[in-house]
């Protein structure tokens, strides 16, 4: 089964999401090939054949950095033919997903989305998906020859392969009609590391009483080389910028480890976090709803165990 993965990228390298895509098409056993779209750093798209892409096609065109998603799928669409390709797989993101969709839909094919394994072929093509936030699971068959497949975060596991690519330069004619939509200005997150991509995770909640407490989330985040998370009041209330909301309405996380602090566990809040591998929850009420959610929890004043923990953290480095 041939594979076609589109590789998402930001500062012109790959998103880890997108390398957990192409070692899952890997994983399918056919040829893969990868593709990327916009300006590129060179060496980034060498090394996409470590994770098991034997071609790379760049599609550098200054119009596509911009990501509409109807021009991303013409482009995407186009290569899927030109392939040959059986399957299209790409990270479940605000951007992939939707172009996803809309390949899917001009191409004939099968769809499926928070994708969480390989597909068990036995008698067809079904895929586990992950369903209602979370909560469940379904298994779905695709049955059409073309397949495009979107998987959740944290689904494969990011290995090198020490395989080498091909990187062709992909030229495609970009149609006028497909910028209908113009996307006249974005703001990316700041900090040093960013939530979507994050392994860690440090959050806070209303318990943490104010901004001016959070250098102690912060330090232990920086200690961790972790993302910085809160809840939505906290947000709401402006204590930390918009971008940094977790939760159902604001940025699903599924990092290895999510440490909630003063987060009392809402249901919105726990519908963003609950595909993290472990969480650790940090909380002085010990009936909290987040407690009944976690690997790990510490009932404690986040302000005598969040600097203790920090310190113990650096001491074992």
């Amino acid at each position: 089964m041939s594979a076609l993965v589109f590789i998402e990228t930001s500062e012109g390298k790959a998103k880890k999401s997108s390398l957990e895509a192409l070692c899952y098409a890997k994983a399918l056993g056919g040829n893969v090939t990868a593709i990327v779209l916009g300006p590129a750093d060179a060496a980034s798209l060498q090394d996409l054949g470590k994770y098991g892409a034997s071609k790379v096609l760049h599609a550098a065109d200054s119009k596509l950095e911009k990501g509409v998603i109807q021009v991303y799928a013409s482009v995407i669409t186009k290569a899927f033919a030109d392939e040959n390709a059986d399957v299209l797989v790409l990270a479940n993101s605000s951007l992939a997903t939707p172009v996803a969709a809309k390949v899917a839909i001009k191409t004939g094919a099968s769809f499926a989305s928070n994708v969480v394994e390989l597909p068990d072929t036995t008698s067809g093509f079904k895929v586990k998906r992950s369903i209602y936030t979370g909560k469940a699971f379904c298994w779905q068959e695709l049955k059409n020859a073309k397949k495009v497949i979107a998987i959740k975060k944290n689904a494969a596991e990011v290995v090198e392969t020490g395989g080498s690519a091909t990187v062709t330069p992909y030229n495609v004619t970009l149609a006028d009609a497909d910028f209908n939509t113009t996307i006249l200005s974005s703001e990316k997150a700041t900090g040093d590391v960013l939530l979507p991509e994050a392994e860690i995770v440090v959050s806070g909640g209303r318990g943490m009483k104010g901004p001016e407490h959070w250098n102690i989330l912060e330090e232990l985040a920086k200690t961790l080389g972790a993302a910085t998370g809160c809840s939505k009041p906290v947000s709401d209330m402006n204590w930390r910028p918009h971008h940094e909301h977790v939760g159902q309405t604001g940025v699903k996380v599924a990092p290895q480890l999510y440490i909630a602090v003063g987060i009392s566990g809402a249901i919105q809040h726990l519908a963003g976090v609950n595909s993290s591998k472990c969480i650790v929850v940090i909380n002085k009420d010990p009936e909290a709803p987040f407690f009944k959610a976690a690997d790990y929890g510490i009932v404690g004043d986040a302000f005598d165990v969040v600097p203790k923990l920090t310190a113990a953290i650096k001491a074992a480095l």
